[in-house]
């Protein structure tokens, strides 16, 4: 009993926080892997394009929440989302034309590109805080769990409870259906095998009449939708507010990187490796092992080898490591 109990804790506390936290990681991993095996460029203000795609989604969704419309138990937000994808590609698209495309026909250095995207970065995020305001903003509704830990505790007669909120559920099957809709789209349409082509060799891709530019725009609408609904889910299932998406830009870049940039598969594993060793590190594990413990090794302290609030020093810490070890990362990146 004390070993369900142990893992029931286990999962309420690490696993399911670290797979919703992973797939909204994957999500914009994707979105940066994307960038850089198609358009080949590290795209510093994905983060705020994340910011800003979520912003729409919630002025959209307070307002439906103000006219009265709600989908019962799901979130309002999901309503919302298509006019956020619109919202975040109109912004990336307007500054592809105004900003990356003199770049690109100039053929500059990749590290000037990045140079330009930290500009980027810097005009979005103050874009979202004037819109928005700098504070926390709440737009979750619905039903909040799907199990809470009453109706869990009632139903096995365990000590420890298990609950798992209506977000985080969403959040995985959303992304595995964006995922699934993703890969489907790169292997097995016209426009997806082009864009894998011209990933894999510009030249010949030119070559054989593909149309660079419909490339790019198609890569940044298809960055636009990923990092939106991966802004979204993460404002939902914790909390939106301009700068967290701005600190979360190193985990979402040290997923991709861990993965192997450039590498699709890479970006969601990396995703759920960067969430599952934060949440790990950062959780203290004397419940668990208090439970699965007998009472004499029962532990003393918290168990936990670093606070919550240094988390994002996880994801880079882990970023040098394979950076020292394994450049390419997991999965050999470079090609979509």
């Amino acid at each position: 009993m004390d070993l369900l109990n142990a893992f029931v804790a286990l999962a309420n506390f690490v696993l399911i926080p670290a797979i919703a936290y992973g797939a909204q990681l994957a999500l914009g991993a994707l979105g940066v892997t994307l960038i850089y095996g198609i358009l080949r460029f590290s795209n510093f203000a994905h983060g705020d394009t994340m910011a800003f795609g979520a912003m729409v989604t919630i002025l959209v969704t307070w307002l439906l929440q103000g006219w009265g419309v709600s989908l019962g138990p799901l979130p309002t937000a999901l309503l919302a989302l298509p006019f956020g994808i619109l919202g975040a590609m109109a912004l990336v698209l307007i500054t592809d034309r105004t900003v990356y495309r003199f770049y690109r026909k100039q053929r500059v250095k990749p590290v000037i590109l990045v140079i330009v995207s930290m500009g980027v970065m810097f005009i979005y995020n103050g874009l979202v805080r004037f819109i928005i305001g700098p504070d926390d903003q709440r737009f979750a509704d619905g039903e909040r769990f799907i199990i809470s830990v009453r109706d869990f505790k009632a139903l096995t007669g365990l000590d420890e409870g298990l609950a798992i909120r209506t977000t985080q559920g969403l959040t995985l099957v959303t992304a595995v259906i964006t995922v699934a809709v993703l890969f489907w789209f790169l292997n097995r349409t016209r426009t997806g095998k082009s864009m894998r082509a011209y990933s894999d060799n510009e030249d010949l891709a030119l070559l054989s009449g593909i149309n660079p530019e419909r490339v790019v725009m198609i890569t940044w609408l298809i960055v636009a939708a990923l990092a939106t609904i991966a802004g979204t889910l993460y404002g939902l299932d914790k909390t939106f507010k301009p700068f967290t998406y701005f600190q979360l830009l190193l985990p979402v870049f040290a997923s991709a990187i861990v993965g192997g940039l450039g590498s699709p598969i890479g970006a969601i594993a990396g995703g759920f490796l960067i969430a599952f060793s934060e949440v790990g590190i950062t959780y203290a594990w004397k419940k668990v092992a208090t439970y699965a413990l007998p009472d004499a090794l029962a532990p003393n302290s918290l168990l936990q080898l670093l606070g919550t609030d240094y988390k994002f020093a996880v994801s880079f810490v882990i970023l040098v490591i394979v950076l020292l070890v394994r450049p390419t990362g997991l999965f050999k990146g470079k090609s979509v």
